[in-house]
Order: C-alpha cells, then sequence, then structure tokens
C-alpha cells in the first residue's frame, strides 16, 4: 500500500477541502475560489527567516511546500543522473544522485549536498544506492531548529518521488545533528521512511543538561567566578573565558586535591575520560589504573572546556529564546552513584590520596547556586522536532563512537533505556564503536550499519548487532578500513532523560 504523505505542520490539507466544497455548491464562483487561495496562501506564507532575526520569529516557519508537481532540471552525469537546486521558501541547498544500477534504496541524509563526494557516499553511489539530502543552512550557528531540517528533508524526499518515482525502500541517516533529525524521523515520520541510523546523534536538552553537570561541578568546587551558561560564541569574549577556564584546570591539575575534583567532574557529568575534538592526546587509558585514568580526563577535559571549538551546546542557547540549561532538582548524589564503575573507584581513591571527604564535597556541589532554564527556552525545545520521546516506530540503529567529545555515549545509553520504558525496544538497536573522535566511523563501520538495518526492513527480524557479528560483516562488505564495533561499559543509569511534560509545553513549568 502506498504510504501518504502528511505535513504535519503545514496548513494547506485544511484549508484546500474547505475550498473545494464550497466550489461544489457555488461551481460558478472558481475566480472568487482562485482569489481566496491566493488570499490564503499570502496570510500563511511565512517570511523567509536570516541568523539575525529573533529565534522566536524563525520558529513560526513552519510551512511545507508542496513539490510534487514542481519542475525539476535532472542532469546526467554518465553513471547517474543528479538533481541539484534549493528548497522554496528557506532556500536550502538540496541534491539528489540515483545511479543507473540503483538497487532501489534510497540514503536520506541532511549532510549529503556537502558530502557527496566522500569517499563513503561515492562508494555507495557506485554500489547501486540512491542518495539524497541537504546542506546545513546559513546562519545555524545563531538559527539551529532541528524541526525546520525535518521539514527539509521531507521535501527532498518529495522531489525525489516526483522525478525518480516512490523507493523500494527510504533510510535516513546522519551524524551528529544529522544524526539529531535521524531520531526525530524514526519517531514522527514512519509514513516516509522505512529505517533509520543516527550516528553520534544528539537530543539538544539532555546535551545541554550533560554538558551543564560536569561543567557545575568544576564550577562549585575549582572556579566559582567562571561562567558555564549564556556563554558567546565570539572574541574577545569567549577567548577571554576559553583562557581563564584552562588556566584554573590546569592549576587544579597540580594538586592532589584538583586531580581528585576533575575526576569528580567526569564521572558526574558521565562525559568520558577519553574523548574530545581532533586527534587524541594520549592512548587510551586503562579504566582499573586510577592515575592514568585521571590523567586521561585532564587531557580530555582541556578540549571540552568552553571555547569557540565546543560551540555545541552554546548554539542551543542561541536557538531558543531564553536559556535552555537547568539543574534544579539534581541530587549530584545520585549523579555520583549513576557513575561509571570504575571511574567512581578511582575518585573514591583520589579523594583518599587527598586526604579530602567525597561526601562533603558532594554536600557542598549538592548546595551550590543551581542554573534555572527560562520556561521559554524549555518550551521552544518541546515542540515535535526538536527533542526526542524514545518512540521510534521504523527500525532505528544508533552508533556511537567511544572517545565521543560533543555527543557523549551516555545520550546514547540514555536513548535506550527511554526507547525500553516506553515499550519500542523492537524497532531499536545500539551499538558502540571504541574510537576517539565525533563522528569519526569508518566505512566498513558504516556499511555495517547499512545492511543491518535493511535487513531488519527486508525481513521484520533484526540480524545480530553483537561487536563480533558487526566487526565480521564490516570486514566482508569493506576490508580495507578498519571495524571497532565492541562491548561498551555502561554507566548504571544515564542522568539526564528527559521528556516534556504538560507544563514544559505551556512554558509554565518554572
Amino acid at each position: 500500500m502506498k504510504k501518504q504523505r502528511t505535513h504535519q505542520f503545514g496548513y494547506e490539507d485544511e484549508i484546500q477541502p474547505l475550498i473545494i466544497t464550497q466550489a461544489k455548491i457555488f461551481p460558478n464562483i472558481k475566480y472568487l475560489v482562485a482569489l481566496v487561495i491566493i488570499l490564503m496562501e499570502m496570510l500563511l506564507m511565512p517570511k523567509i527567516t536570516h541568523a539575525q532575526e529573533k529565534p522566536s520569529q524563525a520558529s513560526q516557519n513552519w510551512h511545507m511546500p508542496d513539490l510534487s508537481n514542481a519542475p525539476i532540471q535532472t542532469n546526467s552525469q554518465g553513471d547517474y543522473t543528479e538533481v541539484k537546486d534549493s528548497i522554496p521558501i528557506r532556500g536550502t541547498k538540496y541534491l539528489i544522485r540515483v545511479p543507473k544500477n540503483w538497487n532501489g534504496t534510497l540514503l536520506n541524509d541532511l549532510d549529503y549536498r556537502q558530502s557527496a563526494d566522500s569517499p563513503r557516499n561515492l562508494f555507495l553511489l557506485k554500489n547501486g544506492y540512491a542518495l539524497s539530502g541537504t546542506a546545513r543552512r546559513p546562519g545555524r550557528l545563531n538559527n539551529y531548529d532541528p524541526a525546520h531540517e525535518i521539514h527539509d528533508l521531507i521535501s527532498v524526499l518529495d522531489i525525489f518521488e516526483s522525478v525518480f518515482g516512490k523507493p523500494k525502500q527510504t533510510i535516513q541517516l546522519g551524524c551528529s545533528g544529522g544524526g539529531t533529525v535521524t531520531l526525530a524521523m524514526a519517531e514522527m515520520h514512519p509514513d516516509r521512511i522505512d529505517g533509520a541510523i543516527a550516528g553520534c546523534a544528539s537530543t539538544s536538552p539532555w546535551m545541554a543538561n550533560t554538558h551543564l553537570d560536569g561543567l557545575f561541578v568544576l564550577k562549585a568546587l575549582i572556579a566559582p567566578e567562571l561562567p558555564i551558561v549564556n556563554l558567546p560564541l565570539t572574541d574577545p569574549e569567549i577567548s577571554k573565558i576559553a583562557s581563564d577556564w584552562e588556566k584554573a584546570i590546569k592549576n587544579a591539575q597540580q594538586t592532589p586535591e584538583g586531580r581528585a575534583r576533575i575526576a569528580l567532574a567526569i564521572t558526574i557529568g558521565q562525559w568520558p575520560a577519553w574523548g574530545g575534538p581532533g586527534k587524541a592526546p594520549i592512548p587510551e587509558p586503562d579504566a582499573n589504573n586510577a592515575n592514568d585514568l585521571q590523567e586521561s580526563m585532564y587531557q580530555s577535559l582541556l578540549k571540552l572546556l568552553p571555547s569557540k571549538q565546543t560551540f555545541g551546546t552554546s548554539m542551543l542557547e542561541q536557538s531558543a529564546p531564553g536559556q535552555l540549561r537547568w539543574n534544579t532538582g539534581v541530587d549530584y548524589q545520585v549523579s555520583f552513584s549513576n557513575g561509571d564503575a570504575l571511574y567512581k573507584a578511582a575518585v573514591q581513591k583520589l579523594y583518599k590520596e587527598a586526604k579530602i571527604d567525597l561526601k562533603k564535597e558532594l554536600k557542598k556541589i549538592n548546595s551550590f547556586e543551581r542554573v534555572k532554564a527560562d520556561p521559554n527556552a524549555v518550551k521552544w525545545w518541546s515542540a515535535p522536532g526538536r527533542t526526542h520521546l524514545g518512540e521510534p516506530k521504523v527500525p532505528l540503529l544508533r552508533i556511537n563512537t567511544s572517545g565521543d567529545g560533543l555527543v557523549y555515549p551516555t545520550m546514547a545509553q540514555g536513548y535506550k533505556e527511554l526507547v525500553l520504558a516506553k515499550g519500542y525496544s523492537d524497532f531499536f538497536r545500539l551499538a558502540y564503536v571504541n574510537r576517539w573522535g565525533h563522528c569519526s566511523f569508518s566505512l566498513s563501520e558504516w556499511l555495517a550499519a547499512i545492511e543491518t538495518v535493511k535487513q531488519r526492513v527486508e525481513t521484520g527480524i533484526w540480524p545480530k548487532t553483537d561487536p563480533e557479528t558487526l566487526n565480521t560483516l564490516a570486514k566482508s562488505l569493506d576490508i580495507e578500513s578498519e571495524a571497532n564495533f565492541y562491548d561498551h561499559r555502561e554507566t548504571k543509569a544515564y542522568n539526564r532523560v528527559w521528556t516534556p511534560t504538560t507544563k514544559d509545553y505551556l512554558g509554565t513549568n518554572k
């Protein structure tokens, strides 16, 4: 049965039936009907938003254009046909490529326009996959909205079907922000996709608060004078803040007390002890060796402190109308209890060596002045497409690197916990890759993920997703690249699972 297109936030479906009904009753008023349509479109058509406009204006831009009959220019490139243009209304650039040997599967990706000539995407194109997707919009740093990105991706699917027909199966995939919209697509649009692969995918409020927790401990115990919220994104302000934080942490690392507190911050924040942007500064530590583990925590922390390079959570505060992060009501003794078992053991050893009382330190953190979110910001992020509910309705494989310093692997664990609580586990699988970096997956790992989801879509049964099976599959698909799926040691529980309440939706939860 052919799936019906649904425009969840569009207005056309509500207006058109009324006008058609009136036209049948009064067939001689066709010119009046046409005038009404034009007037209604003028009223409902949102203005093109720009980065300098307020987020509250951009958030109203829900309209999705009907592109099913739009004039599309195709271009033959020999081995494939290409469509390259921009989407009306928001002007988002997109790209579609369909090979002559198309196998019927379409892979849709937020970042495809910019990554079409990457080794992975050229390999997939050569091997019969059609690929489509968008580019990230200009001004995204100050005007980020994953809900609008989802609408753009739906528009690309509309364009694809109007030109090439309906795919046998459509798989949404992406990494980082592309993983964020992939999670939402799996929850919101089972009518448009058949499966999904989310790599290092963030849930924005979760990520903001997970980052807050580690910084909050550092502020309470090491640098109470330094800011951790409402951080600027431009110089010279952010560079001054970055310099002050780096100095404070380097000084702390010189003392037993400071080293113990750094380890406590990483453990409570559920940050990786080995992770961050760029290349790994040191080899992966032995988590059973407290000193080696703490040194790795310190080296990783230097790459995760507030700076221009760690804008990922600061941009969330630029998007919504107000400050998003909060830790009101958080019991940091419980947060520590939920931490990684080996991290906690290292903290206890380091505190004992430093001759300071861990229980008193936890009480001090709990008594420190809390950070409150702006209810308007929470309301904005509660909207469909901007957060996740743990309810995937198509097969969804989530993959995460162990050394991800932006979207920590504990966030992937938290989504798994939420999916289980909501009763959607049959649609979900999670796999970890042991590697430093954000979205640093190899070609073979991506191919194994795609093949796994394809098998689940086609058979209705998940194939094995244990590390040994995935690594064997990966090597069979590309022997040249690494395959490092592994059994990741998870925390007792992820600290920051959150889904909106009625008060959050209304903006009245203070």
